[in-house]
């Protein structure tokens, strides 16, 4: 009875594999080149949207709907919660479904998503709990989306194009990251905030269209049958967690993340009702970021050269986490160039740690267990932005914005801790049992990477 019921489907399954294995054999390297710039112009698309939105979406709840810092808090805190709710299974979710259709229609998700708030504002209905609901359905399709993101590359181009690519698509991120937060800026002072959401939607659109040009990847390596979705979860968790290496690496990436949601919270609030910066400068002041990452991103292999891998992950987020302390003595007028400094300083320790330690997750985890152990790892750090994101709402509805950006510095403190009581520290791991020279070596001389969050 199943037999007869599973055959068809899984003829119809390996017609449709063997259609795509064509296609793609009879794409030459000037074909597959064209397909990487539209894959690349897909993402790059989005995500500058999804950095004006950084800008746009709590500038929105401050400047239209008059939101308290605790409400700003829980706004941001919606938007990063998403890896809490599904961030482990959602590793085996995308081994599970096709991965060109997924892409497909978490960016049209995202768009709709986004298509109401300008919706709403126009018919008076605007109001807090709704923006709050988008930013939680745009993460929820994040999450998705950047598991299967990237699983996607290696099914357009082959693996000799792969280091490079994996930099221009580096390069992109960074280069988002500097110029989409000061797009929004001047969108917003120029058409309003609400308005300005308006061009992520129409990114995601654009994006979709551009994904569904391409072609269909491979079928990704499926779990054996039988085997429950908890099991497999389990299998990622117990690698990350009893890794000598990866463990503390997590740990430390997990307090910057902290950081890095708490900062997501407070600059908006910060800058423009402590400092009186105008929105244009707001998102000028949050691209400063993006310099620190392409400075990092230049600098780490040259420091993981000289230092050696393993010191530059001890010294980068400690670096990094002093150039924070910068961000609270910031003011009006000149002294805003501190906050643009700090900004940098701190960016570059985080892509330092991210960049390295993301090599060394890739070098030391088997292939089968990769998506998994990366999305347990996106959980456990990037579950920790909306805890930072609320905290630093009611740190600053308590003390205020100023006193809460130095509450912030001092957890940032503790970021490279983990750290420094790991066997990094002796050697990147010299007399760690069970895990002898492959783990070690990864640490101290790693090949190019992609600069991600960790």
């Amino acid at each position: 009875m199943t037999s007869t019921t599973q055959g068809p489907k899984a003829r119809r399954r390996e017609e449709r594999e063997e259609r795509d294995r064509e296609e793609r054999a009879a794409r030459g390297p000037e074909s597959g080149s064209r397909l990487f710039w539209r894959y690349w112009t897909a993402g790059t698309i989005s995500s500058t949207g999804s950095a004006v939105t950084l800008v746009a979406l709590p500038l929105t709840a401050v400047a239209a709907l008059r939101a308290s810092s605790v409400q700003v808090g829980v706004l941001t805190a919606a938007g990063d919660v998403a890896w809490i709710l599904i961030g482990l299974p959602a590793g085996v979710l995308v081994q599970r479904l096709p991965l060109r259709g997924t892409q497909v229609v978490m960016d049209l998700l995202r768009a709709a998503a986004l298509f109401s708030i300008p919706l709403a504002a126009a018919f008076g209905l605007l109001a807090l709990p709704q923006l709050i609901a988008v930013a939680l359905l745009v993460g929820l399709a994040d999450v998705v989306f950047d598991i299967g993101n990237s699983t996607f590359l290696p099914s357009i181009v082959g693996p000799a194009e792969l280091t490079a690519r994996n930099s221009v698509n580096s390069a992109g991120s960074a280069a988002t990251s500097l110029g989409g937060p000061a797009l929004g800026g001047v969108l917003v002072q120029l058409i309003g905030s609400v308005a300005t959401l308006l061009v992520d939607a129409v990114s995601y659109l654009v994006s979709a269209a551009l994904l569904r040009s391409l072609p269909r990847p491979a079928p990704a390596q499926r779990p054996a049958q039988g085997v429950s979705m908890a099991a497999l979860i389990r299998d990622g968790w117990r690698f990350v967690v009893h890794h000598p290496l990866i463990r503390p690496c997590v740990a430390a990436a997990g307090v910057t993340n902290f950081v890095c949601g708490a900062l997501a919270a407070l600059t908006p609030l910060f800058l423009v009702r402590s400092v009186g910066a105008p929105a244009g400068l707001v998102g000028v002041l949050v691209a400063t970021e993006g310099v620190g990452g392409l400075i990092g991103a230049a600098l780490t292999p040259r420091l993981a050269g000289r230092l050696g891998s393993a010191r530059a992950v001890l010294l980068a987020p400690a670096g990094g986490a002093l150039a924070l302390v910068l961000l609270p003595l910031a003011g009006s007028g000149w002294r805003l160039l501190l906050f643009g400094l700090g900004n940098v300083g701190f960016a570059m320790g985080v892509v330092v740690l991210s960049t390295l330690t993301r090599t060394h997750r890739q070098t030391v985890t088997p292939a089968e267990l990769l998506p998994r152990v990366m999305a347990t790892v996106r959980f456990i750090t990037w579950g920790m932005l909306p805890v930072g994101a609320l905290a630093a709402g009611f740190a600053a509805t308590a003390f205020g914005a100023r006193e809460a950006l130095w509450l912030v510095c001092l957890v940032a403190l503790a970021i490279p801790l983990p750290l420094w009581l790991s066997p990094l520290r002796g050697g990147a791991g010299a007399g760690v049992r069970g895990r002898p020279a492959r783990a070690r070596s990864a640490l101290r001389d790693p090949g190019p990477g992609p600069v991600s969050a960790p």
